[in-house]
């Protein structure tokens, strides 16, 4: 269990931070930030190749109407997924809001 409030204050500067400190902080939401940006990159590729594949089957250039729903599914998969990871994060926002510092 102290791992877990020790891995948390990772997230806060010290008070008295050196470069080095900060720099290693901004590298952590650097992270965060691109693996957030990398995974609405793969929502974003999942939901346009379900567009192509709709728009092809529609335009009778497809013929698989089983391979087109199953692409229109892991669209919709992906974008519920991607909803859900955002109500997380704007929930622990709130959550970190409310603590009085």
């Amino acid at each position: 269990m102290s791992n877990t409030i020790s891995n948390i204050s990772a997230w806060f500067p010290p008070q008295t931070a050196t470069p080095s400190q900060n720099s290693s902080l901004r590298g952590q939401q650097d992270s965060f930030s691109t693996s957030l940006t990398d995974a609405l990159d793969q929502v974003e590729l999942v939901h346009t190749d379900a567009q192509q594949q709709v728009k092809q089957l529609l335009q009778g250039d497809r013929q698989d109407v089983h391979n087109v729903m199953i692409a229109v599914e892991k669209a919709d998969v992906a974008f519920q997924l991607m909803m859900q990871v955002r109500n997380k994060i704007v929930n622990a926002y709130e959550e970190i809001s409310k603590l009085q510092f």
